[in-house]
């Protein structure tokens, strides 16, 4: 009976929990860090990240200014979101209040002593719930007309800390506390306003909140920090302070109102999302249509100091060069980001206003001035027709017209510095794939001259049978065939010999994880392992691959470093400096024990309310994808691998494992998988991981046309792909009988993790892998043979591009 009752109250916990609540054990592990070199690069890349969005005078603080620190955040500091992109193990964490007095900067003793008095009763602890019921914010504590005029009458300058928590396996939602201030927030930055001359507002926040209070109340400055991990305090102490000066951008444009938004009206469903926004996703949307309704655009951030852009481009063929010219035309040292865009012909297919096609990020002196030479092939940023409207169905299409280069600080400051007339239209021809089917039609937005139009999704019925046949791999078979692994690492034999000596049962293994999560075989608190994990691959010279999330550092049961969210990375706009953190990961890995961390995230920021907006970088599919590349090239520098995830258009948390992403290929091609493609161009990650729902009504993890017409085939993606933890049963339409793993491996999926187990009863899954190799057009030993070829891989792939 007790066996009973423990299985029901698992199941309710684990159904209502997520998928992640094994890993909650590592809470309060100890131990000290590995690789402390790691520190200062945590507090650089933080420091860099934050955006100035105001500053009239108030910043930076000057020496031996008073603050008077104000909101529960700036004590109890939200360092990283909740999830697997942030439950990692920290030595420390260090939050504003003791950021600004390891600085030297004095606080105001009187409302500091309260602070400490009011969090030091125990009912005033912060309540950090469990998985999927995180808090969002924390209550504040009372402060009346006294205590502000107390505070007010000892210190120079006040500092408000809003903080707000996003995590997984839930939305950010439209209330005060989430997406919106509370009352009491309110009244702080009411009083505080009133009160002091200069006000600055801190903003502990991982994904965008709305912002129009600022217009109401008017603090002098505000400062976007995100969440920058263990160093968070310190790094923003440093801006504060002017130490170092801000020199983040926003990776998301920002609106007036999340009505404004184009997917505000399409997210959240239960069932299913039209992208109906097509293309003109963020800032994409705003620069054609609305400019007005933009509160900071895309790639806005202030600085201590002034830049002045310019430029100096010719187009040949297709390719734009040049050089970009940045001049600081301030006082202080700073760091400017130029940031290329490109206004294409409208044409037959419709362009956004603007493009980002490239930046860099240099530091400069006062007075002096940056050249950077520069070039773009216009072919990577060109349209893809999926309606044949230019008469070149299913392809990328260059349209012959005029096309405007803009270089400048944002999307919007950007200004035009030359314009080419393209006289012929550039075509590259792909296959068709992930059609929206004709039951799921809806209409897109298309731009008519700057204006709001609708057309037609073009729809499309799926033909994959003849195709799947017709690509069927051939037998593995090998003259000498050898079962020592060791021998195909060390060259002496081939990949082949082995795979052709390998049983059923052991295909099998190598197509699916060990099982549970926390897997014996790696270190306390893996996230699971596959690969070699039965006696007889390990007898053979197979090595298991232990996975640890995640994008916010390595999640085990023992200290680790916690680095700023993948936001904050994009922020930052630095390549250079995110590929020298996860080189010190990478080296971390190494030293804990871990083989492939499940990072990064790089899904699209497609609505503002998505839960994991904290883990995954931008709007911009260039931006997160070369953000992207620059963490697997660190990583992968140590020998070990990087996994991106979610393999693609997971764009909301709510009923993530059964939603359909419906979205035009168009939209597909140039927004969601143009991320990863970007990123797959400049590195070569070990592995992928697919999403949890489907797109245009096909389970990622069972696509073809996903992994294995576009990843393999038109990307040469060459490593492992991977699931996202379990799966839901399937079976295909086209191959009746062919089901679950047999399924997942035809589409060229090749792992499932964390196993053929069910999440909640931990008891074996069938695979259907034998079953499914007796049914007519069934799973062939062919494509098993092809699948262990791709997960053995992951030990003869050096990682490096």
């Amino acid at each position: 009976m007790n066996k009973f009752i423990g299985k029901v109250v698992r199941f309710f916990i684990k159904t209502f929990s997520g998928t992640g609540l094994e890993q909650e054990l590592n809470t309060g592990a100890e131990g000290t860090l590995t690789v402390p070199e790691i520190i200062p690069i945590c507090r650089k890349v933080a420091a860099d990240s934050a955006v100035l969005l105001k500053n009239d005078g108030v910043l930076p603080i000057g020496d031996g200014r008073t603050v008077a620190l104000f909101g529960r955040a700036s004590f109890d500091y939200f360092t990283v979101g909740y999830g697997s992109g942030g439950d990692v193990v920290a030595p420390y964490k260090v939050n504003l209040a003791e950021g600004l007095k390891n600085a030297g900067v004095k606080l105001e003793e009187t409302l500091l002593k309260k602070y400490d008095d009011w969090r030091a009763d125990p009912k005033n602890k912060p309540d950090e719930g469990f998985w999927g019921h995180w808090p969002m914010s924390f209550p504040e504590m009372p402060l009346s007309d006294e205590d502000i005029a107390v505070a007010a009458s000892n210190a120079d300058v006040a500092v408000v800390t809003v903080g707000r928590a996003a995590g997984e396996d839930r939305e950010n939602v439209l209330e005060p506390g989430s997406f919106y201030l509370t009352e009491d927030e309110r009244k702080i930055l009411a009083a505080v306003t009133k009160a002091f001359d200069k006000v600055a507002v801190v903003l502990d926040c991982g994904n965008i909140i709305d912002l129009s209070w600022i217009k109401e109340y008017n603090p002098g400055a505000v400062l976007f920090a995100w969440q920058g991990g263990m160093e968070s305090g310190n790094a923003l102490a440093d801006v504060l302070t002017g130490a170092v000066n801000p020199s983040g951008k926003m990776p998301s444009a920002v609106a007036y109102s999340y009505e404004d938004y184009p997917s505000s009206a399409d997210f959240g469903g239960a069932d299913r999302n039209n992208y109906v926004e097509d293309i003109y996703v963020g800032y994409r949307y705003f620069e054609t249509f609305c400019p007005e309704k933009v509160m900071y655009p895309f790639g806005f951030g202030l600085s201590y100091t002034d830049f002045e852009y310019s430029a100096k481009l010719k187009l040949s063929g297709t390719i734009v060069c040049g050089a970009v010219t940045v001049k600081n035309v301030g006082e202080r040292t700073g760091k400017a980001v130029a940031q290329i865009y490109l206004q294409k012909p409208c044409g037959k297919l419709g362009a956004a206003a603007r493009e980002l096609i490239g930046f860099f990020k240099r530091e400069i002196a006062a007075g002096e001035t940056v050249t950077e030479n520069v070039s773009v092939d216009l072919k990577e940023f060109a349209s893809f027709d999926d309606a044949g409207a230019t008469g070149r169905p299913s392809s990328y299409v260059l349209e012959e017209g005029v096309y405007s280069v803009y270089v400048g600080g944002d999307s919007r400051s950007a200004e035009k510095v030359a314009e080419f007339d393209l006289l012929f239209t550039e075509v590259k021809h792909v296959s068709e794939a992930l059609p929206v089917p004709e039951s799921s039609a809806f209409k897109r937005i298309k731009n008519v001259d700057g204006k709001v139009t609708w057309e037609q999704v073009p729809t499309a019925k799926r033909d994959l049978k003849e195709r799947i046949l017709g690509n069927l791999p051939a037998e593995t078979t090998s003259d000498c065939p050898v079962d020592d692994f060791s021998k195909v690492r060390s060259g002496e034999a081939s990949l082949d010999d082995f795979v052709a000596g390998l049983t059923i049962d052991e295909l099998r293994t190598l197509a699916h994880g060990q099982g549970k999560m926390n897997s014996a075989l790696g270190a306390a608190g893996n996230a699971g392992a596959f690969c070699g994990v039965s006696d007889s691959l390990i007898k053979k010279g197979v090595k298991p691959v232990i996975t640890t999330d995640g994008p916010a550092g390595i999640r085990l049961r023992r200290v680790t470093a916690l680095i700023p969210c993948g936001t904050a990375l994009a922020a930052t706009f630095d390549t250079d400096s995110v590929t020298r953190l996860y080189d010190l990961i990478g080296k971390e890995m190494v030293a804990v024990g871990s083989d492939l961390l499940l990072a990064p995230g790089m899904n699209i920021h497609r609505n503002v309310l998505c839960g994991r907006n904290f883990e995954y970088y931008s709007e911009d599919p260039l931006l997160a994808g070369l953000t992207a590349a620059a963490t697997v090239n660190g990583v992968q520098a140590n020998g070990v691998g990087a996994c991106p995830k979610h393999f693609a258009v997971n764009s909301q948390e709510y009923r993530r494992k059964f939603t359909d992403s419906v979205v035009s290929p168009r939209a597909l091609r140039e927004i969601y998988l143009k991320a990863f493609e970007v990123m797959i161009r400049h590195c070569s990650p070990k592995a992928i991981m697919t999403a949890y729902n489907k797109i245009n009504g096909t389970y990622c993890y069972y696509n073809y046309d996903l992994a294995t017409v576009i990843l393999r085939n038109e990307w040469g993606f060459k490593g492992t792909l991977i699931t996202d933890w379990w799966a839901e049963p399937g079976e295909s339409k086209e191959f009746p009988g062919v089901k679950n793993s047999a399924l997942r491996v035809r589409a060229g999926v090749n792992v499932l993790m964390p196993g053929e187990i069910n999440r909640v009863f931990q008891t074996p899954n069938a695979d259907k892998i034998r079953s499914s190799m007796r049914v007519p057009n069934g799973l062939t030993l062919g494509e098993l043979q092809r699948n262990a070829k791709y997960v053995l891989s992951f030990h003869l792939n050096n990682g490096k591009k």
